[in-house]
């Protein structure tokens, strides 16, 4: 019909709205993509810092892990992904310990030399048995892990990241919390690991260099022009399409102090802090993150986390059961507007998505907006 002939509209420059405009470029079809920043990426901008020369994470550290062949193949074609081990420290009470917990975490922590299997039975010694189906965030570490490890290394750090008592959190947010007999401290077990040898930013702008492809930053959308596009793909906050007419869904924020330092200051890409004294969750030394580098000097970043205030930038959805209900209205709203918009990506799903989800959903919402669209492209 009339609307072939128009471009599509992309909202937001992160990894969901690049990956679409990228997808439908090679398809033919052209797109306007929309930034409300000044930069590409979304909260995986990188960064190089003037004086330093380190390139930082600049919305926090994003570290690629899959194990989805096809992402892998994907982002590999913009961008040469460095080898890249995610080893996490954490400080507790003067004594620095190995994340996640592993055979070396429980020597450490215990001040003992077991085994696996004798760990095994020691942990089992430790865990609250008579919890059997737990359905807060502290019944699930304490079936597990037992209260002294829960509470040097969950406690205080969730308290400061989510300013409730993990009694009141869902035990889904502790997901699977994996403990390790052996001593394997590579933070995640995907087979696909690495970071982008020159940042994200770079990468993101690859998937995006396309003649098929605009970008417009520090632009907004309006919601009420669906009718001057074929189509939008929405990755903004789903709350706010539709002006908040259910509410504000809540956020938890992240606030970051940014220091330099002469020579090296942790030793390791991130420390996190269990003392609720300490007021920082946890601190990244951002050169760390590119081991292939040399840099003299160092950027380091406390990060605090907060509840979301309207000027503050999104990050963790917080999805308690008020929030739930809110966004299944709002889903709800989605669906009568479905053949104008596609809602996706963390803000327009609000749901917490890690780097290679958000681009394989993006890869797949693009292919079904493709197979639908087959007869109408010339």
């Amino acid at each position: 019909g009339m609307k072939s002939s128009l471009p599509v509209c992309i909202v937001g420059a992160g990894f969901s709205g690049a990956v679409v405009a990228r997808q439908l470029a090679e398809a033919g079809i052209p797109s306007v993509v929309l930034d409300e920043r000044d930069h590409v990426a979304g909260n995986c901008h990188t960064a190089r810092c003037e004086e330093t020369g380190v390139n930082v994470h600049e919305y926090g550290p994003h570290v690629f892990h899959t194990d989805k062949e096809e992402v892998w193949d994907f982002i590999q074609r913009f961008g040469e992904m460095m080898p890249y081990v995610s080893r996490i420290k954490t400080t507790f009470q003067g004594k620095v310990y190995s994340l996640p917990i592993n055979l070396h975490t429980l020597n450490q922590f215990f001040g003992k030399a077991l085994r696996p299997q004798e760990a095994q039975q020691f942990l089992a010694s430790k865990v609250d048995s008579t919890i059997t189906n737990p359905e807060s965030f502290e019944e699930q570490a304490l079936s597990v892990i037992g209260r002294e490890l829960y509470e040097a290394f969950f406690l205080g750090y969730t308290r400061k990241q989510w300013e409730l008592d993990p009694s009141e959190l869902p035990a889904s947010i502790l997901k699977r919390l994996p403990v390790r007999f052996d001593y394997n401290d590579n933070y995640f077990s995907h087979p696909y690991q690495g970071i982008p040898k020159e940042g994200y930013t770079d990468l993101v702008k690859n998937i995006l260099d396309h003649e098929l492809i605009e970008v417009r930053l520090g632009a907004s959308y309006d919601p009420n022009s669906a009718a001057q596009w074929r189509h939008t793909f929405y990755s903004g906050p789903i709350d706010r399409y539709f002006d908040f007419r259910q509410g504000r869904l809540g956020y938890r924020t992240l606030k970051f102090e940014r220091e330099v330092h002469e020579g090296d200051y942790l030793g390791a890409a991130i420390m996190n802090y269990g003392d609720l004294e300490v007021p920082y969750t946890r601190i990244t030394e951002h050169k760390h993150f590119a081991p292939w580098e040399t840099h003299s000097q160092t950027v380091i970043v406390k990060e605090y986390a907060a509840q979301c205030e309207v000027d503050d930038v999104p990050y963790y959805p917080i999805r308690l059961v008020k929030e739930k209900k809110m966004l299944r209205e709002y889903q709800d709203l989605a669906d009568t507007v479905k053949e104008e918009v596609t809602f996706m990506g963390r803000l327009g799903t609000y749901r917490y998505l890690d780097m290679d989800v958000t681009i394989a959903e993006a890869l797949k919402v693009a292919q079904e907006y493709l197979g639908l669209n087959a007869s109408q492209t010339t």
